[in-house]
C-alpha cells in the first residue's frame, strides 16, 4: 500500500512511500523513532494495529481509551456482556478471544450436523494456525486443547502445564503469532521492538513466517536492533531526530539493501546507556529478567557463558576510545577465590557475594518482601527457609568441599605450570614437584571445617556465598511457604515486584545491588574490600 510519511525537516510537502509491504524504522533511543511510528498510526488510525511483546506481561490500563482495531477492542466486543470480568494482561485477553472463536465454530459445526448438512466441516481457526507455527518454533512442545484451557506438553518429559504458565519466551512467540491474526484485513501492523524477549536465532525466521501468514497487511517495525533491520527485505528509514518546534523529523532512507551506514552504528552506540554484559540468554534466564530491572541505568546484554562475558567485557573496555561507552560485566561467583574475584573486578567484571544468580533470590530481604506481599508471616517464612537451606547445605557439605577443592587445585596447577623457566630440564623438574606444592587433602579439610562452622553458627549469608545448587529455591520451601505452586511462580513474583515503583521494589533492588557492593548511584565500587 501507499503510505504518507511524517513531514521531513526543511521540506514543505510530505513524502509518499509507494507500494510498501513492510517498512523498518531504526533510530537511537530518544531520537524520535516511536513518535515517528505514532504519527503514521494517527494518520491511518482506522487501519493500524499495534503489537508489542511488553503486552504479554504489562497490566492493562482499563482507564485508557481502547484503539478500535486492537486486541482490547475485540475482547470488549466479544465479552461486553461480562464486562465485570477483567483479565490482567492483553495476553489473557488474546487467549479468551481465541477460545471464544473455537467455541463458536464448534457450536456452528454441531448445528450444521444436526440439520443434516453433509458439507458441514470445522473451519481452520486462528488458534489452529497459531499452533502450527508455534510448534514449528518449539518442536519439543505441543499445544493440547482441554475443555476449559490449553496445556503445553513437553515432548522430552511428557509433563504438561497450563498455557498461562508458559515461559516468557514461549508466551511472546505465541502472542506475536496470534496477534497478527486478530488484525483486520489489509491492516497496517505496527510492531514495537520486534526483537524484544526473543532469542536472536529465531527472530528473523519468526517474522518471515508471520509476514507470510498475513500477506494482505503492511508491517512497520520500530527497532534499534541493527541486525534485525538488516534482516528485513524492505524499505528502511533512519530517524535521526525530532524537531518539536516545527513538528518535523530529520530522517533519511537507507538505500543499501545489505548494509547499514557506519554512521548509524556510531549514533546508536553513542546514544545508548553504558553496557552491562551478563551471563544467560536474552529470553528466559533469570539473569536477563532480573538485572535490567535492577541496573536500570545500564543497557543489559546477555552473552551466554561466563567466559564469553569475561572475553567481551575486556575487549569492549579496550575499544572504549572508539565507541565511547562505559562497560562492565557480571559473572556468577561459582567457586572463585578472593584473588580471582579481585582480578576480575580490576577488569570491570563484577562477582556477586553469593554463589550464583539463584542464590540472589534467596537473600533475606527478598524472601521477607515476597512473604509479606503474599500475606504470610515474614519471620516464619524466612526462619523456615533459613533452616531448610542450612540443612540442605549440611547434607551436601562434602560434595561442595570437593567441588571447591577441584576448582582451586586446577587453578593452582595452571598458575604454577605457567612459571617461567629457561630450559626443558628446569620445566620437567618443576612439573615433578607440582604434587609436593599442591596439597588437595589440606585444601579439602580446611574448606570442610569452614563449611561445618557455617552450619554450626547458622551463617546463612556465608552459605549462600559458597553453595552452588540449582535446586536451592525449590529445596528452601520458599515456594510452598509463600503459596506458590512452582519455583517459576516465586521467581515471577520477584520480577513483578521489581517492575513496581514501590518501597518493596527498592528493597529488592538494593538487596541485589548490595551483592555487588554498589554505591548510591548503582555504580560498582572499585574495590570489594
Amino acid at each position: 500500500m501507499d503510505i504518507i510519511l511524517p513531514r521531513k525537516t526543511g521540506e514543505e510537502s510530505e513524502t509518499l512511500l509507494k507500494n510498501a509491504d513492510k517498512l523498518v524504522i531504526v533510530g537511537a533511543n530518544g531520537a524520535g523513532k516511536s513518535l515517528f511510528g505514532s504519527e503514521i498510526e494517527k494518520r491511518y488510525f482506522d487501519r493500524t494495529f499495534k503489537i508489542s511483546a511488553l503486552n504479554t506481561i504489562c497490566p492493562i490500563d482499563y482507564d485508557k481509551p481502547v484503539h478500535p482495531d486492537s486486541i482490547g477492542a475485540e475482547y470488549a466486543r466479544l465479552f461486553n456482556e461480562k464486562s465485570h470480568i477483567r483479565v490482567k494482561t492483553e495476553f489473557e485477553q488474546l487467549f479468551a478471544i481465541l477460545q471464544r472463536e473455537e467455541l463458536e465454530d464448534l457450536i456452528k459445526y454441531k448445528e450444521d450436523l444436526s440439520r443434516g448438512r453433509t458439507t458441514a466441516k470445522l473451519p481452520e481457526s486462528k488458534l489452529d494456525r497459531t499452533q502450527v507455527l508455534w510448534e514449528r518454533i518449539f518442536p519439543q512442545s505441543k499445544l493440547v486443547r482441554r475443555c476449559d484451557t490449553i496445556e503445553i506438553v513437553s515432548g522430552k518429559s511428557g509433563n504438561s502445564y497450563n498455557a498461562m504458565e508458559m515461559s516468557h519466551g514461549e508466551k511472546v512467540v505465541f502472542y506475536l503469532i496470534a496477534s497478527s491474526f486478530i488484525a483486520k484485513p489489509d491492516s497496517i501492523i505496527v510492531v514495537d521492538e520486534p526483537e524484544m524477549h526473543l532469542h536472536p536465532s529465531m527472530t528473523g525466521a519468526l517474522w518471515d513466517d508471520i509476514e507470510a501468514l498475513r500477506p494482505d497487511c503492511t508491517f512497520i517495525y520500530l527497532t534499534h536492533d541493527l541486525n534485525f533491520a538488516v534482516s528485513r527485505n524492505s524499505k528502511r528509514i533512519w530517524v535521526k531526530s525530532y524537531d518539536a518546534g516545527t513538528a518535523s523529523f530529520d530522517y533519511e532512507f537507507i538505500e543499501n539493501p545489505d548494509k547499514l551506514p557506519d554512521e548509524i552504528y556510531l549514533e546508536l552506540l553513542g546514544g545508548r546507556k553504558p553496557v552491562l554484559f551478563i551471563e544467560g540468554d536474552s529470553v528466559s534466564s533469570i539473569d536477563s529478567r532480573l538485572y535490567p530491572l535492577v541496573f536500570t541505568d545500564w543497557t543489559i546484554k546477555p552473552l551466554g557463558g561466563c567466559n564469553k562475558v569475561i572475553e567481551v567485557t575486556k575487549a569492549f573496555s579496550e575499544m572504549k576510545s572508539f565507541h565511547l561507552l562505559e562497560s562492565r560485566g557480571i559473572v556468577d561467583r561459582d567457586r572463585r577465590t578472593t584473588h580471582e574475584i579481585e582480578y576480575l573486578r580490576s577488569k570491570n567484571i563484577y562477582v556477586p557475594d553469593v554463589a550464583e544468580v539463584e542464590n540472589i533470590l534467596m537473600l533475606e530481604p527478598i524472601v521477607r518482601t515476597v512473604a509479606r506481599r503474599t500475606g504470610n508471616n515474614e519471620d516464619e517464612v524466612f526462619n523456615t527457609v533459613k533452616k531448610s537451606i542450612i540443612r540442605f547445605f549440611k547434607a551436601d557439605m562434602k560434595g561442595q568441599a570437593l567441588l571447591h577443592t577441584r576448582h582451586r587445585i586446577r587453578n593452582g596447577i595452571v598458575f604454577r605450570i605457567d612459571t617461567r623457566v629457561s630450559t626443558i630440564d628446569d620445566f620437567a623438574r618443576h612439573v615433578e614437584h607440582l604434587t609436593e606444592e599442591i596439597d588437595p587433602y589440606n585444601t579439602y579439610n580446611k574448606l570442610l571445617a569452614k563449611f561445618r562452622r557455617y552450619v554450626n553458627e547458622g551463617n546463612y549469608r556465608a552459605i549462600l556465598r559458597f553453595f552452588n545448587q540449582k535446586s536451592m529455591i525449590n529445596q528452601s520451601r520458599v515456594t510452598q511457604m509463600c503459596g506458590f505452586a512452582t519455583t517459576d511462580k516465586y521467581i515471577n513474583c520477584v520480577i513483578s515486584l521489581l517492575r513496581e515503583n514501590s518501597e518493596d521494589s527498592e528493597i529488592i533492588r538494593n538487596a541485589v545491588k548490595g551483592c555487588f557492593q554498589m554505591d548510591g548511584d548503582g555504580e560498582p565500587q572499585k574495590s570489594s574490600k
